[in-house]
């Protein structure tokens, strides 16, 4: 069930609630009691085992922007 962060607009308190999507917009009261608050966009960080892309391989002689020939080099 996914996890939603509301602020409470009356105390200033942050809090968490699990519930269902269907009622994510669903108005959320305070652990204080308070029914003043606001969802907050929560960032998602996602884990893994993202591979780098691999480096192109170097042909030519020199490499840089035009493999070593017409650079002047």
């Amino acid at each position: 069930m996914p996890r939603y962060e509301y602020r409470c607009r009356t105390c200033g308190d942050t809090f968490e609630l699990s519930r269902p999507m269907a009622e994510s917009s669903a108005p959320a009261t305070c652990p204080s009691g308070h029914g003043d608050t606001v969802k907050l966009l929560s960032t998602v960080a996602v884990g893994g085992a993202a591979k780098a892309p691999a480096a192109a391989p170097r042909t030519g002689g020199g490499g840089g922007c035009c493999g070593g020939g017409c650079c002047g080099g």
